[in-house]
């Protein structure tokens, strides 16, 4: 992801006192450290213990930029997770390929994303937040909404695990070319499937101790409403925050151009370009709460007629 890095320090100092009391507040709500085994959200519908060995299980890959050996390996383990799921390649690019799961129903679909590659550099970086996290959780979410009743009229669901969002090479987050270079994935499959999407919810730095989800600044406000109707009915209020605070380029920008109402989950205050992104960063809190949060909401979006 790219973010407009001079607006959001303007908007991070204009609302710094604010921020720092939603922080304590987060803090003292127990957002957690990885070892806790206890729930943010009361729904219990998510398995958030599935999840967190899944984030692990990716780890456990190593760095996995697009189109390398570990990731092609990795996303034959992860396409039978996902309901009646298959790749799709991209074109132009030799190697990388989206998978896909879907849940049938009326058409056009919501599609619940997160990219699974890692950056090509620094050496060394596993992506516990930036690509795992996120990754995890649609997962997890699709097992959880598989495993519901759907009413006749209920609208599809379509689970994109997006490959190529990060460069082929080191680009830094400010570049104005990160649009074009990369979110290759998530390009590819609105270019594909034109009127095929309803909403889009995409999930990135989702995972991490301490997370607070600010609205990003072009997510469309009438679905971050609905996320934050969904958190609180979860019981992951804690999480989430009604206020604009960064203006980010990430996977959901393409559907947003194509005129596809979208909403980015992601913490950007998180250092998610670094090799200090590991298991240890992360807590199982956060990863539950937006779990519940996400099942939660697609499940309501999906009932409207």
């Amino acid at each position: 992801m790219w973010r407009s890095m001079g607006r959001a320090r303007r908007l991070a100092r204009a609302g710094s006192a604010l921020l720092l009391v939603i922080a304590i507040s987060a803090l003292a709500a127990g957002c957690g450290d990885s070892a806790s085994s206890s729930t943010t959200a009361q729904g219990d519908r998510f398995d958030a213990a599935k999840a967190w060995r899944l984030i692990e299980r990716q780890l456990a890959a190593g760095q996995r930029p697009a189109g390398s050996p570990q990731l092609r390996k990795l996303a034959t383990e992860l396409r039978p997770l996902l309901p009646d799921a298959h790749f799709e390649p991209i074109p132009g690019q030799p190697g990388l390929r989206n998978i896909v799961g879907v849940l049938p129903g009326q058409k056009p679909a919501i599609v619940l994303g997160a990219h699974y590659d890692t950056l090509a550099k620094p050496r060394g970086f596993v992506g516990a937040n930036n690509g795992a996290a996120g990754t995890a959780i649609v997962i997890e979410a699709a097992q959880a909404l598989r495993s519901t009743k759907s009413e006749a009229g209920d609208r599809e669901v379509r689970f994109v695990l997006f490959d190529g969002e990060e460069p082929p090479a080191e680009l830094p987050e400010e570049s104005p070319h990160f649009y074009n270079e990369g979110l290759r994935g998530s390009r590819a499959y609105v270019a594909a499937h034109p009127g095929e999407t309803a909403s889009m919810i995409l999930l990135d730095y989702v995972g991490n101790r301490g997370l607070l989800l600010d609205r990003e600044v072009n997510s469309t406000p009438a679905l971050w409403q609905r996320v934050l109707i969904a958190a609180d009915t979860a019981g992951a209020s804690n999480l989430f925050s009604s206020e604009a605070r960064a203006e980010v380029t990430d996977d959901h920008t393409p559907f947003l151009r194509s005129g596809v109402p979208a909403v980015d989950l992601i913490d950007w205050r998180y250092p998610g370009h670094d090799v200090s992104d590991r298991l240890d960063k992360l807590s199982r809190q956060s990863v539950d709460g937006v779990g519940e949060t996400i099942v939660q909401l697609v499940e309501e979006v999906r009932a409207e007629k």
